[in-house]
């Protein structure tokens, strides 16, 4: 019974708890929808009034817009009435001129015409005063024909050849004149300079050899060289291409050959065999092989060595290698290598002087003989050789010129290719710097005496000074003193011609008048 009513206690607990918590739920939703309703009645009053000031101020900014425009066209319109205002203005002002030139032109033209007619009528004045001086000229020309007995065009022709001759005669005057006073100017401004270049250059002289001599420490040497049976001598002989020559002189052998390239290589060769002790032909063949290369290399450093004794940079590597090369070739006994340097010092100090570039002279007066470095079985001539490889390196065309115009081959376009020949000649007619062959000395006197006797009216042809001058005597009642000096160039530009020869051959004409008379 106890348990049945706390049953129902707890149940009528429940209930009321329920209800109880129920009515506060509502309460409390009621008030929220009141609150929520109240906040959204305050946001809709806050979006119209803003609405409402956003709406005011636009209609103050459109209107503050329209009276700026209104006020900016009223502006402009101002301005394109100014414009046109001053248009007018000068519009009317350019009719008014147009209207005076108008009047001016009328008038010009009124003139002018006036002048055609008086014109017309001097015109008609001056035929008729012409065609009678004409009709009094023939009437004299006829006059004249019949006192000289002559015609009006062997009168000309007369007058024509006087003209002619008398013109050839101050012509040859004036030029010889001229030549005199270029000559002197020239001659002296040139060997300034030209001995200044000298004076600060120096150049070593060297003599053509064609053998070499390697000194030995004992005699016994000399067996080891030739071998058993000589097969040690024919195998460097056949490696080299170099004659070894084994004879009595004391401690030395010697080794002869044209080609100083191949001559150096056996040297080396030589020596290396000699101080190594090992010589057989297989040890031969070796030692030729690494002396080869090492001249290789030595080549390369005389190269790099010229360049830099020159003053010349920047060249290519195979145009230093070739002018290594020319170390081991020489022209009439000189050293081509030094002749090389010599010349590009000579053209550089030169070129300096008369305001050139001597950085570009020495380097064309180094490359002038650049093609000597080229191997004999190649064709072609050592200008057109060194132009090409040159060329090949990409030199200037100053230098090129320089290389193929030195002995005058072709036409030279430039100062420096001048220079370049100046120095050339100067360098090989150094007393020294060049020796030749007597048989070749006197072939060239007598065919300098040759071409100086066979021109008309000469006498007697002497050649001096080892060939480096010739001495005409010519016929005095032959030849005028007018006639000397053209057959001086005549005889230098055929030797120029017929003649090689290196620096330069002077040409004198000796005319000479002698009147004897004897006293009884």
């Amino acid at each position: 019974m106890l348990n049945l009513f706390i049953l129902i206690g707890f149940i009528l607990t429940a209930v009321a708890t329920f209800f109880i918590g129920w009515f506060v739920k509502d309460r409390l939703d009621r008030l929220r929808r009141a609150s929520a309703q109240e906040e959204a009645r305050r946001v809709i009053d806050e979006a119209q009034r803003t609405a409402e000031n956003l709406k005011k101020e636009k209609l103050i900014e459109v209107r503050d817009d329209h009276l700026r425009l209104k006020t900016q066209l009223e502006n402009d319109f101002e301005a394109k009435r100014a414009d046109l205002t001053r248009l007018e203005r000068a519009i009317r002002d350019k009719e008014r001129l147009f209207v005076q030139k108008v009047e001016t032109l009328e008038k010009r033209a009124r003139e002018l015409k006036q002048l055609d007619k008086e014109l017309r009528d001097k015109s008609k004045r001056i035929e008729t005063e012409l065609a009678e001086v004409i009709r009094q000229k023939d009437t004299i020309s006829k006059q004249l024909e019949e006192i000289a007995k002559m015609s009006q065009a062997d009168a000309v022709n007369l007058l024509k050849a006087e003209l002619v001759d008398r013109a050839r005669v101050d012509a040859a005057e004036t030029l010889r004149e001229i030549r005199d006073r270029a000559r002197l100017q020239a001659n002296r401004e040139a060997k300034e300079i030209i001995v200044q270049a000298i004076q600060r250059s120096a150049a070593d002289h060297s003599a053509e050899t064609t053998v070499t001599v390697v000194n030995i420490n004992n005699e016994e040497v000399k067996g080891r060289i030739i071998g058993r049976e000589g097969r040690n001598i024919r195998t460097f002989e056949s490696a080299t291409g170099v004659e070894v020559i084994v004879d009595d002189t004391p401690e030395a052998v010697t080794l002869s050959s044209f080609d100083p390239f191949r001559r150096e290589v056996a040297r080396i060769a030589l020596e290396k065999l000699i101080a190594d002790g090992r010589i057989h032909p297989a040890r031969i063949e070796e030692v030729v092989k690494k002396s080869t290369k090492e001249l290789e290399e030595k080549i390369l450093q005389l190269g790099e060595q010229a360049s830099m004794e020159a003053g010349v940079d920047s060249l290519h590597p195979e145009l230093i290698r070739h002018l290594g090369i020319l170390h081991y070739r020489t022209s009439y006994g000189q050293n081509v290598l030094k002749h090389s340097i010599e010349v590009a010092r000579l053209t550089s100090l030169m070129s300096a002087e008369l305001g050139l570039d001597g950085k570009l002279g020495a380097r064309a007066g180094l490359l002038h003989d650049v093609g000597k470095s080229i191997d004999r079985s190649v064709e072609g001539t050592h200008t057109e050789l060194g132009v090409e490889l040159a060329r090949r390196y990409k030199e200037s065309k100053i230098v090129l010129n320089a290389i193929a115009s030195h002995h005058d081959d072709v036409e030279s376009s430039s100062l420096i290719s001048c220079l370049v020949q100046a120095a050339d000649a100067i360098s090989g007619a150094r007393p020294g710097a060049r020796r030749d062959s007597l048989e070749g000395y006197i072939k060239r006197l007598e065919t300098l005496e040759k071409i100086g006797a066979g021109f008309a009216g000469v006498a007697k042809c002497y050649a001096l000074q080892a060939g480096r001058e010739i001495r005409v005597m010519v016929e005095q009642d032959k030849l005028a003193d007018k006639d000397a000096q053209m057959l001086a160039a005549d005889i230098a530009k055929r030797i120029q011609q017929e003649l090689e020869y290196p620096g330069q051959i002077k040409v004198t004409v000796i005319r000479e008048f002698r009147a004897v008379e004897y006293a009884r």
